[in-house]
């Protein structure tokens, strides 16, 4: 037990003092994390929009393939990822493996199908009065889409921070993608498993009371929201 009491008491002193090195993976993590939700953002919310508020052929499918990528485990999408950007893949000549580009297009991937899920369930769970309303006032397709967007604001922007929640606490494909390199590919939770694999709790502990953090106040606004 003594070695979790100065764990803990190691910790204390890194977040206390602002350690550089913690400071700096903390830093990068959220950085990787918050680009990777926006560029999700800017492609699941509309794609979602369109999805759940127009009718088409195999939307069914769809919704049930954008359901199942929900459960989709991140070591895959890092593996597909990673055969892509390698050096012998088709996308090699770019040098993306290990670099922080290559874990935002893992976080990337991942984040789509929950904001897309998200916003194609706010839509179609928005009254349909409201699309008759605008259309009675005579709103063409453009203003109608922008009176359901309006009233589905706080469920898009709780599907948002749903999908930043997934990715923060993302360590298969960072691992694989980003190849865990000091001050430059390593975030908050591939630095807890390097090192507590070298037996360095007390840092381990100050990286995971900073992620506990993190993800406490993101639920706590995914919570504010989900409630509007």
């Amino acid at each position: 037990m003594d070695f979790i009491f100065e764990g803990f008491k190691q910790s204390v002193y890194l977040l206390i003092s602002l350690d550089r090195e913690v400071i700096g993976i903390t830093f990068l993590s959220l950085k990787i994390s918050l680009i990777a939700t926006l560029l999700a953002s800017l492609i699941g919310v509309p794609l979602g929009f369109i999805i759940g508020a127009y009718q088409f052929p195999g939307k069914s499918a769809l919704i049930t393939f954008f359901n199942t990528l929900l459960s989709f485990p991140t070591v895959v999408v890092g593996l597909f990822v990673f055969a892509f950007i390698s050096r012998q893949g088709p996308l090699g000549f770019l040098g993306l493996l290990f670099t922080p580009t290559a874990m935002i297009i893992g976080q990337f991937i991942l984040a789509i199908p929950i904001i897309t899920a998200l916003t194609i369930s706010a839509v179609q769970g928005i009254d349909e009065r409201v699309r008759l309303t605008a259309l009675t006032l005579g709103a063409n397709r453009i203003q109608t889409s922008i009176a359901i967007l309006s009233e589905t604001r706080f469920a898009l922007i709780a599907a948002i921070i749903a999908g930043f929640s997934r990715i923060i606490g993302e360590v298969g494909s960072a691992i694989m993608l980003g190849g865990n390199i000091r001050n430059y590919t390593r975030t908050i939770t591939t630095a807890i498993a390097l090192e507590t694999s070298k037996g360095e709790f007390g840092f381990a502990i100050a990286l995971g009371l900073i992620l506990m953090l993190v993800s406490f106040f993101v639920n706590l606004i995914f919570r504010y929201f989900q409630k509007r």
